[in-house]
């Protein structure tokens, strides 16, 4: 039952990074250096589908995380 948690948890992590990398396509430096775009605009489409499947994998990742620990904690 471990074994297959941490699997999971190493797939979700890897989701997670990926996901959060593909929102951030155009904030790099270039708004520290004053070339960036200040504006306020609504995410649609895709970019509001990543944002909500970042919250996701987020909180599944912590809930299985703490299944990890009690489960942990019980067998030692």
């Amino acid at each position: 039952m471990l074994r297959i948690i941490n699997i999971t948890e190493i797939i979700i992590a890897i989701c997670l990074v990926v996901s959060i990398l593909l929102q951030n396509k155009g904030a790099g430096l270039s708004g520290t250096f004053g070339g960036g775009f200040q504006g306020y605009y609504t995410k649609r489409g895709f970019e509001r589908f990543l944002v909500f499947f970042s919250i996701f994998l987020a909180s599944t990742f912590i809930i299985l995380a703490i299944i990890n620990l009690i489960l942990t904690n019980k067998l030692s």
